[in-house]
């Protein structure tokens, strides 16, 4: 039997399917999620200073309070949790750290790959074990597990400073390409 090939909608004996129109239960749904988001204060606009260009950048790396050590293949400073950055139940947010991650396992990459070289991020996996509350700081160690021709693994780690608990950890796996020459 041959595959009828003509659209749905010249076919006979088809049914083309489409959404119900919006009923007063719909309409009541609707505002009621509406709420939710205004409730939790997510309903404005963007203001005109957060759409300035590298903005992301500079509210992550303004989260690090200051590097203690820059070795090569290692490397560990201090966070801040600053409210900018809090989830709304108190905690570092959950795509910030992430960023921070990020950011150190690309820098500590750096010390061990040459400059001739253009790092790719490939994978991030972060395992967030336990919240870190607002106003806290966190040591940040980052070192690297493996470097090699076209490979480097970095392992971050995020400790409350003050009782040396474990709250995240990271890996990032970065792609070493040679700068193209033209």
């Amino acid at each position: 039997m041959e595959r009828d090939k003509r659209p749905l909608s010249r076919r006979k004996n088809t049914q083309i399917l489409s959404p119900p129109p919006p009923t007063a239960a719909s309409s009541q749904i609707f505002s009621r999620v509406d709420r939710f988001f205004i409730n939790f204060g997510v309903s404005g606009d963007v203001p005109e200073t957060c759409n300035a260009k590298d903005f992301h950048s500079d509210l992550i790396r303004g989260l690090l309070v200051k590097v203690d050590v820059i070795r090569r293949g290692r490397i560990s400073c201090l966070l801040s949790v600053k409210p900018a950055v809090a989830n709304i139940y108190g905690g570092f947010h959950g795509g910030a750290v992430a960023s921070v991650a990020e950011m150190v396992s690309n820098a500590c990459a750096r010390t061990v790959v040459g400059k001739d070289k253009e790092l790719f991020l490939g994978e991030l996996s972060t395992s967030y074990l336990s919240a870190a509350p607002r106003n806290a700081e966190l040591k940040v160690d980052a070192s690297v597990v493996r470097s090699g021709r076209n490979l480097t693994v970095i392992a971050v780690e995020f400790k409350v400073k003050d009782s040396e608990k474990l709250v995240y950890t990271s890996r990032a796996t970065f792609y070493n390409m040679p700068v193209a020459s033209l």
